[in-house]
């Protein structure tokens, strides 16, 4: 059983928004974790983000002005540059003279990589977020290259559930009911091993035993699959069918304590793939709303709070997050060095 109570990981890196959803020159009011944040973009293509509040009067500088360089609020023009320090309020006359470093804006870390937007979201209380150390995840065998395909979902529940969910081997015959994926196929058993990986755990490279519909259109090669987890709630799954590679990106972002960002994005290198992106891109869309279903269902029963009844081993992925998550929140928490729980192991499950 398990009785984690909700709760937020902090100093760690979230997905935030696909890189060219913010174009230069603009600016994206966004939640994270339930705070009001600022993306924008500088003419020159540098990405900051700044809590979405005006020192003043609170008003949401995101109702403002961007120039391009400074955010203008929209109520008495104060200025905040990309650090968040004000620069300029109008109301003072030349003879009157303040400290402008007492206003300032708290500033969140961004970094762009392979074509998305990720925000370090530090403790509530930290205006200067520290400089973090913990990598990103990357989608390994593609550099610097941005996604293929795109497709991105509201959940209407608690992180936790949405990053369970997507992860749960033992659902698919049951929620991924699809002609092109494994229509009523008989259940097999799956025996897999896992290792521990950097914030999370790898599921190890192997051959799919029962090939989906859609991998065939690779034609020949006995298709492969690498599976890895991170926190806060990231998986990539890295599929070689012969000479062809392909790696799925699914980053869940909490927004509120009641709805959840999922935005799952494809890379690919073949070429003749970009012709079936019209119809990749609803077949996508159409699996990924089928997890959004069952977890809309499942909110039915969570409202009255009962204990979850997780087994081994189909559900030892599930115990896994919430121990990685919570070793993550108390080594933070008493300054110490993360210490993954997950260790070598072996898994059984049909499905």
């Amino acid at each position: 059983m398990t009785d984690n109570k909700n709760f937020f990981l902090r100093n760690i890196w979230y997905y935030a928004l696909p890189g060219e959803q913010l174009k230069p020159g603009a600016m994206v009011a966004k939640k994270f974790l339930g705070e009001p944040v600022l993306l924008a973009r500088t003419r020159e293509g540098k990405v900051f983000a700044l809590r979405d509040i005006c020192p003043h009067r609170a008003v949401p500088l995101s109702c403002g002005r961007f120039d391009g360089n400074e955010v203008e609020c929209c109520y008495h023009g104060w200025r905040f540059d990309s650090n968040g320090r004000c620069t300029d309020i109008p109301a003072l006359v030349e003879d009157q003279e303040l400290d402008f470093s007492r206003f300032r804006v708290k500033q969140y870390p961004v970094r762009e990589l392979q074509g998305n937007l990720w925000i370090y979201m530090a403790d509530k209380d930290k205006v200067d977020s520290p400089t973090p150390e913990m990598e990103i995840p990357q989608v390994p065998y593609f550099g610097d290259r941005t996604y293929n395909l795109l497709q991105m979902l509201n959940f209407p529940c608690f992180v936790d559930h949405a990053v369970v969910g997507l992860m749960d081997p033992a659902h698919s015959p049951y929620v991924h009911r699809a002609w092109w994926w494994q229509l009523n196929r008989p259940l097999v058993e799956e025996i897999k091993t896992f290792d521990p990986s950097p914030y999370g755990f790898t599921m190890r490279r192997h051959k799919i035993p029962a090939v989906p519909r859609a991998y065939r259109i690779f034609g020949g090669g006995e298709p492969e699959t690498e599976i890895a987890f991170y926190l806060p709630g990231v998986r990539i799954e890295h599929l070689i069918v012969g000479k062809h590679h392909v790696c799925n990106l699914t980053a869940v972002t909490p927004i509120s304590e009641t709805e959840t960002e999922v935005h799952t994005m494809l890379y690919w290198h073949t070429p003749w793939l970009n012709l079936l992106k019209p119809f990749i891109q609803p077949l996508a869309r159409n699996f990924l709303d089928q997890d959004r279903q069952v977890v809309i269902k499942q909110q039915i029963g969570l409202q009255y709070n009962p204990s979850l009844m997780l087994i081994k081993d189909a559900d030892t992925q599930a115990r896994w997050y919430y121990q990685v998550k919570t070793e993550f929140a108390r080594a933070t928490t008493e300054g110490r060095p993360f210490v993954n729980p997950v260790k070598e192991q072996v898994l059984r499950w049909r499905s």
